[in-house]
């Protein structure tokens, strides 16, 4: 059975559109100079070790191969030369860096150009779709997202400010996020597949999509979500579709006409049917095992162990990556020369340029290794590399995730066999999250909580800033030894029992007890609690003397608060405290300005920044195609070049919600 290809081509062409579109985007031809620049001490992620980078400029020649694909695709021109231009390309920068993945990138779909296309096509096509949202469905039956624990942060984002209206945070994060997202998923695939429910179904999925492109840097999924989900429609929708528009601008539009040419390989001769009777059985044993092994995957982490850790397989193909958010509290990586003894330590992060190998056991023993061979230029020999490593998952404990005993370097490590170096976690203390929320609830806006769980054996050594002036152990289970080295003292704690420990120092936090420990570091940030009544006092002194309330004359230093709403400054400021202030008034100003923003200012925006992204990954592409023929210019010429692809947009106030946030700064214990 054949159907019209109306609805491929115009899938075809949206998808080819979107896989160009990527190459800039998450595939990393924008900032491809910063990822491979050569020469720099990099240590990088393969999935197999002995793939490296190409040249720089021989890696842009890889990205324009793989988008001229893509363009090919989009257009149906030399298409087979076009797919094996941007398969080979993709599958191999795909595999260059595990850091890059999700499970998202299988999805783009694409028909050849034909007057027919086998209805097994569609079907197969339309079962992707329906197992992409039931089985995500399925993950999150998991507890932690019933519960409401998986992505609670979602809820006080501006997306969800009109649930916000009618109900609590708390309850948008239960029943809007978390139980909408289980319904959706669960019940997408079916209503998508019925005529009477479709409608709603592409209300309700292209809802989700628009929203999830707001809330998560996912790349091009949610788009070719939206782009996929025609592909339930009846096969002829697009000529019904342009059928509607007047008379006279049919003959631009593509897809108008009626006529559909026969095809032989949807209709084939009746002489060659017991040929191709074979080859239907071929086409049907391969849908079946390709549905199979779609079903299969998502299951199949009995297989590759190694890549399990608190979460099963690869990064981005466990298909519950979103059922789990984590945290990260603290991170030492500390490095022993194998031949004098030397202690040091390594700033977290240093010679790589991905934060997901804190994760992932297989990306650490990359890391160590990495560092093994990077260590002796600067005269360690023989390095051993431990990590410590602390985690929290889905609102537990801050735990070990990692043992910080394991010289990773010389640790074991296979793809099929269990890590174990790996801690287990500590899901026997899960009920404690319903008594966190009570805690903290008892706390007021300036006092911050740490909730820290240990194995017996190990001790934390912890650091507390000086602008944490008021710090506090308290013990909620087990039993622990604080000791504090300056003072040379040991102090052992009962569950319910509490101490201060200085700032401006090192303490140890040893577990004594036979099961692990639990305890919660207590603490305000004395600094920025004096600089937030310095802010409101001057808040205050501001708002009397614009309503004219304020009748005392102005030292010079308080001066500039009376400046004009449109004139204020923060550089005529003298004072630090009355300038940093400004300079907050004026950033929460743009924040405000930026979340009040009309539908067609944030699209304005988002074009913007999308234009100059991808202009950016074109002329240095240019560039380094020159570089390739003609060579390398004068250092004056390239730099003026590379200058010019760098320019930003005019006026551009970058992501204001961030900057504002590291003004002050949170102290970190």
């Amino acid at each position: 059975t054949s159907v019209s290809s109306g609805g491929s081509s115009t899938l075809g062409a949206v998808s080819g559109l979107l896989m160009a579109v990527d190459i800039t985007q998450e595939r990393g031809l924008s900032h491809l100079d910063y990822k491979y620049l050569d020469g720099a001490p990099v240590c990088r992620f393969p999935l197999f070790n002995f793939l490296q980078p190409l040249p720089m400029d021989w890696m842009y020649l890889v990205y324009m191969v793989m988008f001229f694909g893509a363009v090919g695709i989009m257009l149906g021109c030399f298409y087979r030369l076009s797919c094996l231009m941007f398969i080979s390309t993709y599958w191999y920068i795909f595999f260059l860096d595990k850091t890059a993945w999700n499970n998202h990138s299988y999805l783009y779909v694409d028909v050849y150009r034909n007057a027919h296309v086998p209805l097994w096509n569609y079907t197969l096509l339309r079962t992707q779709i329906f197992i992409v949202y039931f089985i995500a469905g399925i993950k999150k039956l998991d507890a932690d997202w019933v519960e409401g624990y998986s992505m609670s942060y979602l809820a006080h984002h501006w997306l969800f400010d009109p649930f916000k209206l009618i109900l609590p945070v708390e309850l948008v994060s239960l029943l809007v996020v978390h139980g909408g997202g289980l319904i959706l998923d669960l019940t997408a695939g079916y209503l998508l597949f019925f005529d009477v429910t479709r409608p709603y179904a592409f209300f309700f999925v292209s809802y989700f999509h628009c929203m999830n492109s707001q809330l998560f840097s996912i790349g091009m999924f949610s788009y070719t979500m939206l782009a996929t989900s025609p592909l339930f429609c009846y096969t002829d929708w697009p000529r019904r579709f342009f059928s509607h528009f007047p008379e006279f601008l049919r003959g631009v539009l593509p897809l108008t006409s009626s006529d559909v040419q026969p095809s032989s390989s949807c209709t084939p001769p009746a002489t060659k049917s017991s040929k191709l009777r074979l080859k239907h059985k071929l086409r049907a044993i391969f849908a079946i095992v390709y549905i199979l092994e779609q079903l299969f995957l998502p299951y199949s982490h009995f297989i590759t162990q190694g890549y399990n850790n608190w979460t099963n397989g690869l990064y981005g193909y466990s298909w519950d990556m979103m059922v789990h958010s984590r945290s990260h509290q603290h991170v030492k990586i500390t490095y022993k020369d194998g031949k004098t003894g030397e202690i040091g330590y390594l700033n977290p992060g240093v010679f790589t340029q991905s934060r997901r190998w804190k994760d992932h056991g297989d990306m650490l023993k990359q890391y160590a290794t990495c560092l093994s061979q990077l260590l002796p230029r600067y005269n360690v020999s023989d390095p051993e590399i431990y990590f410590d490593i602390w985690v929290s998952i889905n609102e537990r404990f801050q735990q070990r995730i990692f043992d910080p005993r394991v010289d990773i370097v010389k640790a074991d490590w296979s793809p099929f066999k269990a890590n174990p170096w790996l801690m287990p976690l500590l899901v026997d203390l899960s009920p404690w999250r319903a008594k966190f929320m009570e805690i903290e609830g008892t706390l007021d806006n300036q006092t911050e909580i740490v909730f820290i769980a240990d194995f017996p054996g190990l001790h934390l050594e912890n650091y507390v800033s000086e602008d944490l002036g008021n710090t506090s152990i308290q013990v909620l289970q087990g039993q622990v030894n604080v000791e504090v080295l300056e003072e040379k003292k040991n102090y052992t704690l009962q569950p319910g029992e509490m101490m201060k420990v200085p700032a401006g120092a090192y303490h140890k936090v040893y577990t004594v007890s036979e099961d692990p420990s639990c305890y919660m570091y207590i603490y305000v940030n004395t600094t920025e609690a004096a600089l937030q009544e310095n802010f409101t006092k001057l808040f205050e002194l501001q708002e009397r003397i614009r309503n004219g309330t304020e009748t005392e004359p102005l030292p010079p230093e308080l001066q500039p608060l009376a400046a004009a709403e449109d004139e204020v400054s923060e550089v005529n400021a003298t004072d630090p405290i009355v300038r940093l202030f400004l300079k907050r008034q004026r950033r929460m100003k743009e924040v405000k300005k930026r979340r009040e923003a009309g539908v067609l200012e944030r699209l304005e925006r988002f074009a913007v920044k999308k234009y100059y992204t991808i202009r950016r990954g074109f002329l240095m592409s240019a560039i380094a195609m020159r570089n390739l023929v003609v060579g390398l210019p004068p250092l004056e010429q390239l730099t003026r070049e590379v200058d010019f692809a760098n320019m930003k947009a005019p006026q551009s106030e970058g992501n204001q919600d961030e900057r504002l946030k590291d003004e002050v700064g949170h102290g970190e214990l």
